[in-house]
């Protein structure tokens, strides 16, 4: 039940907390919080994923360490046993990224949901929506990190002789074989040795839902990864990578995602 629906989500509006984690690649010039801030689906939170990720590195977004998350967390009111249901308005499905940090971060992951669609969805079905900043009253959360769900990459070069996992990228075909330059500077085109290819975009609808089950299912076989192994899902900044190991757990209800947390903008700096 990674996924909820906006019919769901709009019975259930005063017994869970929302969290808007919108996030916009550069290039598209978007500001998540201004749009936040302008219309949003009532008692809903702004999680920052760029100001609560690890601010002492150079790589966007990466896990925090486990005090910062404590405190992020706590500062937005959420309490260790509450439901959470996480949306964004982004094209790259960034919510999915936000699930993971909380699965990672030990929050039980049948608590841990994304709103099929996002915003998006929401709006076209004239859902109703509100301007004013959502009330916070701090909490207590503790966390339980799970550092088995993060690769670094070390354990990405050892795993080339090894194989004892599979990496399987969510970034675009050209992407993936070198044929177009990356979006961020000082990167160089190309993947990681031994790795799949399956873009997250081949498993969203025009409406940001997502495809089907069988469908997921038939995507990840084309892929020709062993899907009976070990699977780390990675991309260009650790966001889309999220997005495959929410589909993947879709199709494997017992699959805890994996992610390599630097992905290409650690793995491709010239």
């Amino acid at each position: 039940m990674s996924l909820v629906n906006t019919n769901w989500l709009e019975k259930n509006l005063d017994k869970v907390k929302i969290i808007d984690c919108s996030w916009h690649m550069p290039q598209t010039k978007r500001n998540s919080f201004e749009e936040y801030q302008q219309l949003h689906i009532e008692n809903t939170i702004f999680f920052d994923l760029d100001k609560n990720s690890k601010t002492d590195t150079d790589l966007p977004h990466m896990l925090t360490d486990i005090k910062s998350w404590e405190k992020i967390i706590s500062n937005l009111g959420i309490k260790n046993e509450d439901r959470i249901i996480i949306y964004d308005n982004s094209d790259v499905i960034s919510s999915c990224r936000c699930w993971y940090n909380f699965i990672y971060f030990g929050h039980d992951p049948s608590l841990v949901h994304v709103l099929d669609g996002g915003l998006k969805k929401w709006m076209n079905e004239k859902k109703p929506t509100v301007s004013n900043l959502t009330k916070i009253i701090s909490s207590n959360y503790i966390a339980n990190e799970k550092k088995k769900l993060v690769k670094n990459k070390e354990q990405i070069d050892e795993n080339i002789e090894k194989n004892d996992f599979r990496v399987m990228d969510a970034r675009s075909r050209e992407r993936f074989e070198g044929k177009v330059p990356e979006p961020r500077k000082g990167l160089r085109s190309g993947s990681i040795k031994n790795s799949f290819c399956l873009p997250f975009s081949e498993l969203i609808n025009e409406d940001h839902t997502f495809i089907t089950k069988e469908k997921i299912l038939e995507k990840f076989r084309l892929t020709k990864c062993n899907l009976n192994e070990n699977i780390v899902f990675t991309c260009g900044s650790g966001v889309t990578a999220s997005v495959l190991a929410l589909a993947y757990s879709l199709i494997d209800t017992k699959y805890m995602p994996t992610i390599y947390d630097g992905s290409w903008s650690e793995y491709g700096k010239n």
